[in-house]
């Protein structure tokens, strides 16, 4: 990906997520879509948060996994740097390294500043909050102990950083593959969370696309200071 469609991509992903921050903002989308996990005749979410092999599998042996991932990049990284085969590759690896690090550290920022309730807090589904939004303030009256994070999703953060695999590969068919399994990946990982009640839709596409927008950024810079001086 040249500069010039990196710096195209950039504008288009900001706008982008500009405009899902509005629409979210100003519908109740997120409710609707939310109503399809719950089952308002017992009050529960249609998929157990204590079922051991989803759990495992979807939420805290794939987040070891991501975090053993992003450890494996960087020791290639430095035992290998000077190997020829590591030289062909060394752009991709750095931003998949960098990405990995800066992506979910940017979500967990936000999660811990926004005070934003998940779904299975919110009185319609049978907690205690109002259904506040993102740039909602909470009504005077309600008493809050302590912040809540849940916006955005923090989770699906480490898979959706994966979509920096598409600048490790040279083949078009190969990034596509790539951003077709990092973003297949994360979203599983983000269902998997709307189904227990933890994240709105919304929370898992805002979490993509500043995540994109992040690999993009991070691609631009890292080519610009690294390696174009280098050719």
């Amino acid at each position: 990906m040249t500069q010039k469609s990196i710096n195209f991509q950039i504008l288009l992903s900001f706008i982008l997520l500009v405009f899902v921050l509005i629409f979210f903002q100003v519908t109740d989308v997120d409710i609707y879509i939310q109503e399809l996990f719950f089952n308002f005749n017992n009050m529960t979410w249609i998929w157990n948060r204590q079922e051991p092999i989803s759990e495992f599998l979807l939420y805290s042996g794939l987040k070891k996994s991501l975090i053993v991932f992003a450890l494996f990049i960087l020791g290639i990284l430095v035992i290998f740097w000077r190997k020829q085969i590591i030289k062909k590759y060394r752009f991709g690896l750095i931003v998949i390294v960098l990405s990995s690090i800066i992506v979910p550290f940017t979500i967990i920022s936000l999660k811990n500043i926004t005070n934003t309730p998940c779904p299975k807090n919110i009185e319609y589904f049978g907690g205690n909050y109002p259904d506040i939004k993102v740039f909602d303030s909470y009504p005077k009256d309600f008493v809050q102990y302590g912040k809540i994070r849940c916006w955005p999703a923090g989770h699906a953060s480490g898979g959706f950083a994966l979509m920096s695999l598409f600048f490790l590969f040279k083949k078009r068919k190969n990034q596509i593959l790539a951003l077709g399994f990092a973003i297949s990946l994360a979203w599983l990982m983000g269902l998997y969370k709307m189904a227990i009640g933890d994240h709105f839709l919304s929370h898992t596409i805002i979490t993509m696309l500043i995540a994109w927008l992040e690999i993009l950024l991070i691609a631009k810079f890292t080519k610009r200071k690294f390696f174009e001086k280098s050719t």
